[in-house]
């Protein structure tokens, strides 16, 4: 049976400085805006604050926050499969912090499929969602256009160009939710420019049960990543 699966994406409000976002120091971010998208939906759904003016807010409010974690939990309620790509060291964390819903985000993160997570647990290393959407021949990011430029041209008011970011964002998780499900495999380029792949013989896997994966060699780096930089914020106390 095919699965029903809902794309997920925010976009942060702080412009972090430097290429590399590292945002844990500069938190809370806030959220300018984000996007769900299910194998149901036309268009995707946008989220931002002050939904119902005609010029959105500078961040989601806690309430709007907290609002679009009720629409997720009624989505996975109703039959959906969550995803996302590297949801669940990014997107659910923020909105966690940014919704005051640690306890529905948590079990939200947990019965998510991340993608990118699921494969760093098979293969020791994460991959690019762009570098995903070249390797499966299906559209990526908007060219010149990145998450880090996102917080700045919100800040400038330019929303619309930050919505079709996020927009495209989804439907680019969605595609390649649907397509590596049905394929049973993820193609990726890797820097060099080569192709590569990672098998994925039960189609992907929730959050949970990636978390049950072995644990692949990673004899060969020199520095490797490990799962706890995905999941530490789980086990973070409320506030």
């Amino acid at each position: 049976m095919t699965r029903k699966f809902l794309a997920f994406d925010i976009e942060t409000a702080t412009d972090v400085p430097g290429d590399d976002f590292n945002w844990r120091p500069f938190r809370p971010l806030g959220i300018s805006c984000a996007a769900t998208l299910s194998t149901e939906d036309e268009s995707p759904k946008l989220w931002h604050g002050g939904q119902e003016s005609a010029v959105p807010t500078a961040k989601m409010q806690r309430q709007e926050a907290a609002s679009l974690v009720n629409y997720l939990e009624t989505m996975a309620d109703s039959g959906f499969t969550i995803v996302t790509w590297n949801g669940l060291a990014f997107d659910f964390d923020v909105l966690a912090e940014e919704s005051g819903r640690l306890p529905e985000c948590r079990q939200l993160a947990l019965e998510q499929v991340d993608m990118m997570f699921h494969i760093f647990c098979v293969k020791g290393f994460p991959v690019g969602l762009d570098s995903a959407a070249r390797g499966t021949g299906i559209a990526g990011k908007p060219v010149g256009m990145s998450g880090v430029k996102a917080p700045q041209l919100w800040l400038q008011g330019q929303h619309r160009e930050v919505l079709d970011y996020v927009s495209q964002d989804v439907r680019t998780t969605l595609n390649l939710a649907r397509l590596c499900d049905q394929q049973r495999s993820l193609r990726w380029i890797t820097r060099k420019g080569s192709p590569a792949a990672c098998p994925l013989p039960k189609g992907w896997l929730t959050v949970k049960d990636a978390l049950r994966l072995p644990e692949p060699d990673t004899s060969w780096m020199d520095k490797p990543m490990s799962r706890n930089n995905f999941t530490a914020w789980l086990q973070s106390q409320e506030t």
